[in-house]
C-alpha cells in the first residue's frame, strides 16, 4: 500500500509545484518590468535597487521549484502505472498432477 500512496502523493507534489511555478514565473516578468521601467525613470534609487532585489528572490525561487519539479518527475517516471495481480498459466479448478 505505501508505493500506491507515495505515488499519490508525488502526483499531488508536482501538480503543487506546477502551480507554484507559474506564480514565480509571473513574479520574475513582473519584478523585470518594473526593475526596468524604475532602472530607466529613476537610475540607482532605492526602488530600482529593492525591484532587483525582488527580481532574484523571485528568480531563485523558480530555479528551485524547477529544480524539485524536475526530480520528482525524474523519480516517478520509474514506478509502474499500476501493479496488477500476475496471471495464472492454468485454469483456478484446474489441478496440474
Amino acid at each position: 500500500m505505501a508505493p500506491k500512496t507515495e505515488h499519490l502523493m508525488s502526483l499531488r507534489a508536482v501538480r503543487q509545484l506546477r502551480r507554484t511555478r507559474v506564480f514565480y514565473t509571473g513574479g520574475v516578468l513582473l519584478w523585470a518590468a518594473t526593475s526596468l521601467w524604475t532602472g530607466r525613470t529613476q537610475p540607482g534609487s532605492r526602488q530600482m535597487w529593492v525591484s532587483l532585489l525582488f527580481l532574484a528572490v523571485f528568480a531563485g525561487l523558480l530555479a528551485a521549484t524547477s529544480m524539485w519539479l524536475r526530480r520528482l518527475q525524474a523519480t516517478s517516471g520509474h514506478q509502474p502505472a499500476h501493479h496488477a495481480a500476475p496471471r495464472r498459466a492454468t485454469a483456478p479448478g484446474h489441478v496440474n498432477a
